[in-house]
């Protein structure tokens, strides 16, 4: 039964991975609260390579609504200041010089709508993925069957897969719930 062991392995591995996907495409929307957590997508040119703003400056949040940028060279100013420009994130970066602050603005009914919404489609998708390992799974414990395991173990791991499947669901829902709450709070 070993076989079976690796399948649901790569199941629950698979499931885990939905979950810290989608984990971090929610901490992306941003619910009208600055969090440094807003610019882990954001990449600038470093000596050429595209490089992590968090990895050339320090970004912080003096309050709730502004994110301080402090690159740790002076050159680096302008490189993150037009990544968060051409960047999808609707900020308008203020340029002092040596740093830069970004003033979150306050959401709208209509905007915390939209941002739910693509909060609901984050979540749907990692629940996809937690399905897609689901039949994988599932397939694999079939060609199992047809190789001489037995048909109770390959039922047994089966209700365990879903069993699986329901509890990183019910995961996913939280997350949702938690982010909307998050999105919705004014």
């Amino acid at each position: 039964m070993e076989e079976i062991e690796i399948y649901l392995d790569a199941a629950r591995e698979m499931m885990e991975k939905a979950v810290v996907h989608t984990k971090a495409e929610l901490a992306k929307i941003r619910a009208g609260k600055a969090m440094p957590s807003m610019l882990d997508g954001l990449r600038v040119e470093y000596y050429g390579n595209p490089t992590p703003v968090s990895q050339v400056a320090s970004v912080s949040t003096p309050d709730a609504r502004t994110i301080f940028i402090k690159p740790w060279e002076k050159a680096m100013v302008g490189e993150i200041e037009k990544a968060i420009i051409n960047s999808d994130l609707g900020l308008n970066p203020q340029n002092d010089g040596e740093n830069i602050i970004l003033n979150i603005p306050q959401l709208t009914e209509e905007r915390r709508g939209q941002l739910a919404k693509q909060a609901k489609a984050a979540t749907e998708d990692g629940k996809i993925s937690i399905r897609n390992a689901r039949k994988e799974a599932n397939d694999e414990l079939k060609k199992l069957l047809k190789d001489g395991v037995s048909e109770d173990a390959v039922k047994g791991a089966e209700e365990e897969v879903q069993e699986l499947t329901d509890k990183f669901v019910k995961k996913m829902d939280e997350l949702y719930e938690h982010k909307e709450k998050e999105i919705m709070t004014v």
